[in-house]
């Protein structure tokens, strides 16, 4: 296991069970107890957690805020790999189509290979590497990169998307509510995707099932300007009822 999947699997642990020890961790994970020690004070230097005797405490909100890109992206991986290929299905040959920076995004890009004479705009420098790799045509928004996701955000970046027309967009957010309110924690982002739909003739969430129920602080609007909702498990009757076209 490589040190980010072992931090990560680490705050999964607290989000799960806050009161896991070093010894339980250590054991679950099978790693040594000094091992788990450095990767809590990691943890604290990131302002993720704070250690206390025995074990330690996620910090409220710190691990929705500031766990990097390289830490998320395999967080529900699995969930997210099969929103992307539900995702993929939308798509057809000659689309131009938009993405956010999201880790979500970034798990549709390996089913976008099939398509021929795509063009791709995206606020996410990791998913334009990825992109690239797959000679695929990429647009970067630019922008001032936030240092925790490597996504491009400001005014550069919603500017450089005013300028596009797109067919169809994926993105995601951190919360949504039963009532079908999305939110992020990030105003930037949030701002920034807002453009992004309104530059897209179709919008799609991609939400993994755990962001159900959750509200953060910035509203991004709600899922009845949707086109679809795309997630890993059915969607309760009252987010499901409120979606144009529903998925």
């Amino acid at each position: 296991m490589l040190i980010n999947e072992r931090l990560n699997q680490i705050i999964y642990e607290l989000q799960t069970n806050p009161n896991i020890t070093v010894k339980e961790l250590a054991k679950k994970l099978h790693f040594s107890e000094p091992t788990i020690r450095r990767d809590f004070t990691e943890l604290e230097h990131r302002g993720i957690i704070t250690k206390c005797y025995g074990g330690a405490i996620l910090n409220q909100g710190a691990a929705d805020r500031e766990i990097p890109f390289v830490l998320r992206e395999n967080e529900k991986g699995q969930a997210k790999a099969e929103i992307g290929l539900l995702a993929s299905k939308y798509i057809c040959d000659g689309m131009v189509i938009m993405l956010d920076g999201s880790t979500s995004a970034y798990h549709l890009v390996p089913y976008l290979s099939k398509y021929k004479d795509i063009i791709v705009i995206t606020s996410g420098a990791k998913t334009a590497l990825a992109l690239a790799e797959l000679h695929i045509p990429i647009f970067s928004t630019g922008g001032r990169m936030r240092t925790n996701s490597f996504s491009y955000i400001g005014r550069e970046a919603e500017d450089t998307v005013r300028r596009y027309n797109a067919d169809i967009m994926f993105f995601s957010c951190h919360g949504l509510s039963l009532d079908g309110m999305m939110s992020d924690p990030s105003i930037d982002e949030a701002n920034l995707r807002r453009v992004m739909m309104e530059k897209s003739k179709k919008k799609y969430l991609l939400c993994d099932s755990s962001k159900i129920g959750k509200t953060y602080f910035y509203d991004m609007g709600n899922v009845d300007g949707l086109d679809g909702v795309i997630c890993d498990k059915p969607l309760p009757e009252s987010i499901a009822n409120r979606i144009n076209n529903g998925v």
